[in-house]
């Protein structure tokens, strides 16, 4: 009798144990569903293909070349617009700066016109845009003066700035001015643009300056050197080179890339330096794959 007693107990406990694997595993295959409900029909997720990659690849800064009014109206016309809008002076809400968002992440703003950056044109479709709000430049007779950025508005743009870089996941090359991927047509963020300090935000790139001295070794600084030689480097960092454009379209590329890596000068001139700047970009960040 106690035997028979044992061997039902045992048969009991295993029929429980069966019973509980079939709950978790039930809840299991509960928790871990891959169908998707819609309402009217269902999508089964389980099977993802490889071949995709992230929509937004670039984020890119501009200047609005208007005060805070103008460019609000000018970027929610038809024709123009970006993600979002930086004013001078940001208001305060809760004790927090406001930035304005023109246009969702998820769609497409007319920003960057006709563009070329690391291999990929017509940026509107890969990009996020950032307008900042600043009058850009004024001609006189002898110079141009630009206007600068205020602290209290570089401050907002690292924040939001290096929420979207995380987002994406974004390389620092990743993060480029409206002038390094047009320019021949556009001259923003300009030479007063601080991207060094967002560099060190973790925003963007910047080359070292021990790289840079080692490159130049020796050199002077103006020194020339060959345009075709500097077109290759510049390529092969991300900048879109046409082999048909003459001198000065040469020079446009040169100068942009100067006013973003070396603001101090920004003639456009091929010269050691900013050979040297260029070999310490590709030495830090490699060249486009």
């Amino acid at each position: 009798m106690a035997a028979f007693r044992s061997r039902k107990e045992h048969i009991l406990v295993k029929w429980l144990w069966i019973a509980a694997i079939g709950v978790l595993t039930g809840c299991q295959q509960q928790s871990t569903s891959t169908l998707v409900d819609h309402g009217s029909y269902q999508l089964e997720t389980l099977h993802q293909a490889p071949g995709a990659d992230q929509r937004i690849r670039f984020l890119v800064m501009h200047y609005t070349a208007e005060d805070f009014h103008s460019s609000l109206k000018t970027l929610t016309d038809e024709h123009v617009s970006a993600h979002y809008l930086l004013p001078a002076h940001p208001p305060q809400r809760s004790g927090k700066p406001v930035a304005y968002q023109l246009v969702p992440e998820t769609l497409r703003a007319w920003h960057a016109g006709a563009s070329n950056w690391r291999g990929r044109s017509n940026l509107n479709d890969t990009s996020i845009g950032i307008e900042i709000v600043n009058q850009g430049f004024t001609h006189n007779l002898l110079e141009t003066d630009w206007q600068p950025y205020t602290p209290e508005q570089i401050a907002l743009l690292i924040q939001l700035s290096r929420d979207i870089v995380q987002r994406y996941a974004m390389q620092p090359t990743d993060v480029v001015g409206h002038s390094d991927i047009a320019p021949q047509r556009k001259q923003d963020p300009g030479p007063l643009f601080p991207w060094q300090q967002l560099a060190q935000a973790g925003i963007g790139a910047w080359p070292d300056e021990r790289e840079v001295e080692c490159y130049l070794a020796g050199r002077d600084k103006q020194a020339p050197v060959a345009m075709a030689s500097l077109l290759e480097k510049l390529a092969r960092y991300g900048y879109g080179v046409d082999p048909t454009w003459d001198t000065k379209q040469q020079r446009n590329l040169v100068a942009a890339f100067q006013m973003h890596f070396r603001p101090s000068d920004y003639r456009g001139e091929p010269d050691a330096e900013s050979e040297a700047i260029i070999e310490a970009l590709l030495s830090k960040y490699g060249a486009m794959r």
